[in-house]
């Protein structure tokens, strides 16, 4: 039994059906959070010309009237599980008002003033409709209005039909004419849809996907929990390429028939292996959802976007092309199965159900809603569109094509800070353009670092206007150091401490060591330590002895840490007994040191 709120008496229903597996995910994050406001979008921009106000909100009353989804409210109180219910007719909540009189500073302090109070307000979801109006007049032919909606209702692809079917009712009531639309299928279709889907056949295709994957993709570069600083759970940074840069990435991926949107989910996953030290990620991934199979789906308003888990192996030495093409293929197979739902998509792999499958999300927005906004009746115009929303993902990357691509981030405040995702940015877009200007080498040899620090590195950092002599090296610098304040702590991690005259000490011990075993001047010395104080030791040893250091990063796979020996010829390793695998990495008959 559906219980329904006296506003919505019985005859006032037009359906109920289930939700579909993304609107699940919403409702629930959305009731486990009720605080984040995850979820509630404002759609906002501004709008100059001679605009019709009454004609304007009635055309939205009309589009409302005309998409079930629209008038939908959902109910999951006493209920197995939960339904949406469909009203036959719903009354907008719009506000005009008018902020003429107010200088452009008030104005603006007027709306954002608004719009918190409105994002704290948020909606309720047992209540249709799901989203109200207001229309800020900020000169006689100047407004900026503002659109909140939970994103339960409706996606980004949803948005061009909506604009499009507006102005057009707008400009029939303008001109007193009537007007025809076609007839559009309810969003119920789809939910029908839905249920005639193979789901046996899904779960095979997602245990075979994820197999072998036992956790998540660590995000790394967080922040200390005594670190944060900021209330705010979200907040968004961004940056774009150039008309020059995106030009010549969509002229690759047209060259060699991929997507850009593959191209963003490539240089995403080098990123978390480069972040995470892992060859073997997993993110996921934004689809619009719409089945191709399903007619007149391409003017339905609904929710139809899902997120897909992706999983990509990072061969470092392999061809970058044949690799994309391979990620593209693997694009087009997983999304035959896009219906799935993420929980049982998480059943399916081998990651307990109290840890999360991923934490970052890629989401590829080339809905067509700004040519839409561009043809518009009278002397209408708009500019400044936003679109303001959370999801429940720590990390959220949006890339927006246009003669400049847009990489934005949204961002768990709690967790990142605003630098950190500045350089997450910039590392992304160097590794996109780096593919497009790399594309014959291999996909380890693909650069990270941004130009502007590269030049710190190889300028700043090496600048040799110090006040110490310029021959005298880094050991020998600390040795100085240790005559001058021997009981002094040196190095510290965790609960552990050295006094520089015991670190000078172990350090000695390991270069008289390394010497014994043959080490003459810049002879390389590989160092596979976790952090540590026998990392510092290590380091230090093997400058002491007169070696070059090699660092060996033991997170990275075996083949890689072989190809790093094998190319730089150390016939040493100083590593730790606890790292297993030491035997695989190809050292052959070369000497090695567990210590």
């Amino acid at each position: 039994m559906v219980v329904i709120q006296s506003q919505n008496k019985s005859k006032d229903i037009e359906a109920i059906y289930p939700l579909s597996p993304m609107q699940q995910g919403m409702l629930f994050h959305t009731l486990y959070q009720p605080e984040s406001r995850i979820y509630f979008e404002q759609f906002r921009f501004t709008l100059h010309g001679e605009l019709n106000k009454i004609a304007f909100e009635e055309a939205w009353q009309q589009v409302v009237q005309r998409h079930s989804s629209l008038r939908t409210l959902f109910v999951w109180k006493n209920r197995k599980q939960p339904v949406q219910v469909v009203r036959k007719q719903v009354n907008l909540p719009w506000i005009n008002r008018d902020l003429r009189l107010l200088s452009t500073n008030e104005q603006q302090s007027q709306i954002d003033a608004f719009l918190n109070t409105d994002r704290e307000q948020s909606v309720e979801l047992d209540k249709s409709p799901l989203m109200r109006f207001v229309l800020f007049r900020l000169a006689d032919e100047t407004y900026h209005f503002v659109w909140s909606f939970h994103h339960i209702l409706l996606d980004g692809w949803s948005w061009p039909i909506l604009f499009k079917e507006i102005f057009a009712f707008y400009k029939s009531i303008t001109n007193n004419q009537q007007l025809y639309l076609a007839p559009t299928r309810p969003y119920r279709d789809y939910i029908n849809w839905l249920q005639q889907q193979d789901l046996s056949s899904a779960e095979g295709f997602w245990r075979r996907t994820l197999e072998g994957f036992t956790a998540s993709t660590p995000l790394v570069v967080e922040q200390a929990v005594g670190q944060i600083a900021h209330q705010q759970t979200s907040y968004i940074r961004h940056q774009h390429l150039s008309a020059e840069a995106t030009t010549t990435l969509k002229s690759f991926a047209q060259q060699h028939h991929l997507t850009v949107s593959t191209l963003v989910q490539a240089a995403w996953a080098l990123l978390l292996s480069r972040y995470s030290g892992e060859s073997d990620v997993v993110f996921g991934a934004t689809v619009s959802g719409r089945p191709h199979n399903l007619s007149g789906v391409e003017s339905i308003v609904g929710l139809f976007i899902n997120t897909l888990p992706v999983r990509v192996k990072i061969p470092e030495t392999a061809d970058l092309l044949p690799w994309l093409v391979q990620l593209q293929q693997e694009n087009i197979e997983r999304e035959q199965y896009s219906y799935s739902s993420l929980v049982d998509i998480q059943g399916a792999s081998e990651i307990p159900r109290n840890q999360p499958l991923f934490e970052s999300i890629v989401v590829f927005e080339n809905y067509p809603v700004n040519a839409t906004l561009q043809a518009l009746p009278g002397n209408l115009r708009i500019g400044d569109r936003q679109a303001l929303g959370e999801t429940n993902y720590p990390l959220t990357v949006v890339a927006i094509p246009g003669e400049e691509l847009v990489i934005k981030i949204n961002y768990d405040r709690t967790r990142f800070d605003a630098d950190t995702i500045d350089r997450m940015i910039g590392h992304l877009l160097t590794l996109l353009q780096g593919i497009v200007e790399l594309r014959d080498r291999s996909i380890g040899e693909l650069p990270l670092l941004t130009p502007a620090e590269k030049d710190l590195l190889l300028v700043q950092w090496n600048a040799t206007q110090a006040a110490q002599p310029i021959n005298d090296c880094i050991h020998q610098l600390f040795e100085q150091h240790v005559e001058k304040t021997p009981e002094s702590v040196a190095v510290v991690y965790e609960n552990q401490q050295l006094t520089y005259r015991q670190l000078n000490q172990r350090a000695n011990q390991l270069a008289h060591y390394l010497q014994k075993l043959g080490i003459k001047p810049d002879a390389p010395v590989g160092i596979c330590l976790e952090r540590s104080l026998e990392a510092a030791v290590a380091i230090l040893g093997t400058l002491k002895a007169g070696g070059a250091c090699v660092p060996l990063d033991p997170t990275y796979p075996p083949e890689r840490l072989a190809f790093m020996l094998a190319d730089t010829c150390a016939s040493v390793v100083l590593t730790q007994a606890s790292l297993k695998g030491i035997g695989d990495w190809g050292l052959g008959t070369r000497d090695r040191k567990i210590w």
